[in-house]
């Protein structure tokens, strides 16, 4: 594990934000082989990548979304990014809570319009209401749809990290 500053360390801040969104490809042993030198953040260049309180890296969907161009894996000296043809770059994707606006009566599509996999449909409720869905095969959890969204309603996060509340919320309109 690299070195700890006393400001992380007088928090008990050890191994980075655990709600934190790593980069893509992030190994398992992640905490232990990162040494937080900030070239996957350089390498970006997407400006995605910023790093947390602990000097982690960590995914900012604020700033904008992944392309998974996979820069930030060949800038990692250390392993802790390893790009495996076989693995996912990670098991995240979109989730909208029941602050949507569209959950809530008003018509928006904003995170729609920005999704490239279109892996966010509205269905039709009637009376000019329409609800959205993500389907879930296609949502990739680049965080396109994060950012542009007015009420922040979109978070992406762990598949099953999902919350059961939220998605009876988005299936009952």
């Amino acid at each position: 594990m690299g070195a700890v500053s006393r400001f992380n360390f007088l928090r008990g801040r050890f191994r980075g934000d655990p709600d934190a969104v790593r980069p893509p490809w992030t190994t398992d042993a992640f905490a232990d082989d990162c040494d937080r030198c900030g070239r996957c953040e350089r390498a970006c260049p997407e400006k995605i990548i910023t790093q947390d309180r602990a000097g982690y890296p960590s995914v900012d969907f604020a700033a904008g979304s992944c392309t998974f161009c996979s820069a930030c894996v060949d800038a990692c000296p250390t392993g802790a990014l390893v790009r495996d043809g076989e693995r996912a770059p990670w098991g995240l994707k979109a989730d909208i809570g029941a602050g949507c606006l569209s959950v809530n009566g008003v018509d928006c599509r904003v995170c729609g319009d920005h999704c490239e996999a279109r892996a966010i449909r509205f269905r039709p409720l009637g009376r000019g209401r329409w609800l959205p869905e993500i389907t879930g095969a296609s949502c990739t959890g680049c965080g396109a749809c994060v950012g542009p969204c007015p009420v922040k309603a979109i978070s992406v996060r762990p598949n099953q990290e999902m919350h059961q509340d939220e998605r009876e919320v988005a299936a009952c309109g």
